[in-house]
C-alpha cells in the first residue's frame, strides 16, 4: 500500500510539470498545528531538512503554529537529524503524572512542566535558531483582544464562547476577540499577505524565544495563556492554531513554492474552523502550493486505525506503555512517507502522480 499523495496548487503543478522539483524552488515551509497528529511528519521532516532542503543555497522561510511552531525550530539547529529524531522521542515518551489528590492536571501544572521541557530542550541554543544562515523563522500565536486580554475563570470562557459564534458566521470577525501576532527571526519580512486577519509582527529575539514558543502550544484551557511576553505588546497569548490551525495564508506574495508536509490533504484556516466544512476547500492563497500528505486508506493501517491525537491521553489512561507503544509504532511506519518521496523525486517527479489540492 502507498502510503504518500502528493496535492498542488495549479500553478504549483504546472511548475512540477515543466521544471520537476528542485530543492532551490522551495521558498516557504509551514508546520500545522495539531499536536500528536505531526508525528508522523518525523521522518520526513528529517529528510527534507537533513537531506534534500540543504542542496539549495536560497533562503527559505519556515512558518509554524503550535507544535508545528516546535518541529520547525528544531529545523534551525545545529545537527537537524539528531534535534528531529530527539524531539520525537520526548514527544512520545512525555508522561505529566497526576498527584494523587487530583483527578487531572490543572492547566498551571502542565503550563509549568511544558515550560520546563521547553527550556531543558533548547537552553543556551536560542542563538542557533536565530542564526541561521538560510532559514526564517515565524512562530504564530494568538493574542487575545479585548475581553480575552488577560486570562481569567469566567472571562476566557465567555471570550471564547463569542469567538466561537462570531467565527462561525465570518472568519474575520473572530479579529474582535483575537489577533495574529507572528514572532519572525529579526529582519525577515513575513512571506504571507495579512490582509485576511488582524496581523502584527515582533522580533523574535533570545529574551522571548521559548515563551513566545510555548506560547503557540498553549491550548486554551489545557494550558495557560503566556502574559506580557517581552518586546511584544501586553495581553495573553495562546496557540497560534487558534488563528491560524493550518497555515491557509496568503502566500501569493512571495517567490518560489509552499512545500507542506501535513497530515492530511484539507488546509483548514483556523481551530474553530474544525467544523465548518465549507471553509476546508482550496482558495487562490494555495496556488503554489505543494501538499505532502499520507493516504487516508494508509492510515487506517496505522495502531487504533488513525493518526496520533490527544484523545490518546484519554484512550490509554495510565497505561503509558500503551500509548508509548502505538505511537512508536505509528512515527516508525511514517518512514515510508520520506521512503516514496525520494523515490518520487529520484525519479523524475512524475506530475502524474500529483493530485490537485
Amino acid at each position: 500500500m502507498k502510503a504518500l499523495r502528493i496535492y498542488a496548487g495549479p500553478a504549483a503543478r504546472e511548475h512540477i510539470a515543466a521544471n520537476g522539483l528542485s530543492p532551490q524552488d522551495v521558498r516557504t515551509v509551514p508546520g500545522a498545528a495539531g499536536g500528536p497528529k505531526g508525528l508522523v511528519l518525523g521522518p520526513l521532516d528529517r529528510f527534507l531538512f537533513a537531506d534534500w532542503l540543504p542542496q539549495g543555497t536560497q533562503p527559505i522561510d519556515l512558518v509554524g503554529a503550535s507544535i508545528g511552531a516546535w518541529r520547525l525550530a528544531n529545523a534551525c539547529l545545529g545537527d537537524t537529524r539528531t534535534a528531529f529524531e530527539q524531539f520525537e522521542q520526548g514527544y512520545i515518551h512525555q508522561h505529566f503524572e497526576v498527584p494523587a489528590n487530583q483527578k487531572r492536571l490543572s492547566a498551571k501544572q502542565v503550563s509549568r512542566q511544558f515550560g520546563e521541557g521547553l527550556r531543558s530542550f533548547y537552553g543556551g541554543r536560542t542563538s542557533e535558531v536565530l542564526g541561521h544562515a538560510r532559514y526564517r523563522l515565524h512562530v504564530i500565536t494568538s493574542r487575545g483582544r479585548h475581553i480575552l486580554g488577560r486570562e481569567g475563570p469566567a472571562r476566557t470562557p465567555v471570550g471564547y464562547l463569542g469567538a466561537f459564534i462570531t467565527n462561525s458566521v465570518h472568519r474575520r470577525s473572530l479579529g474582535a476577540w483575537l489577533e495574529r501576532v507572528v514572532f519572525s527571526t529579526p529582519g525577515a519580512a513575513l512571506p504571507f499577505g495579512t490582509r485576511d486577519f488582524r496581523t502584527r509582527q515582533v522580533d523574535l529575539i533570545e529574551a522571548n524565544f521559548e515563551l513566545a514558543l510555548q506560547a503557540s502550544c498553549s491550548i486554551p484551557f489545557m494550558l495557560e495563556a503566556v502574559h506580557d511576553i517581552p518586546g511584544a505588546p501586553a495581553g495573553a497569548y495562546w496557540d497560534g492554531g487558534i488563528t491560524d490551525y493550518h497555515l491557509h495564508l496568503d502566500y501569493g506574495q512571495a517567490e518560489g513554492l509552499v512545500l507542506y508536509p501535513h497530515f492530511q490533504r484539507a488546509v483548514v484556516p483556523g481551530w474553530l474552523d474544525k467544523g465548518l466544512k465549507w471553509r476546508h476547500k482550496p482558495t487562490g492563497f494555495l496556488d503554489r502550493m505543494v501538499v505532502l500528505a499520507p493516504d487516508p486508506a494508509w492510515v487506517r493501517s496505522l495502531p487504533n486505525g488513525k493518526l496520533p491525537d490527544r484523545n490518546d491521553f484519554i484512550r490509554y489512561g495510565n497505561d503509558l506503555a500503551g500509548r508509548i507503544k502505538a505511537w512508536s509504532a505509528a512515527a516508525a511506519a511514517s518512514r515510508q512517507l520520506a521512503d516514496e518521496f525520494a523515490q518520487w523525486l529520484e525519479a523524475g517527479c512524475s506530475v502524474q502522480e500529483v493530485q490537485p489540492l
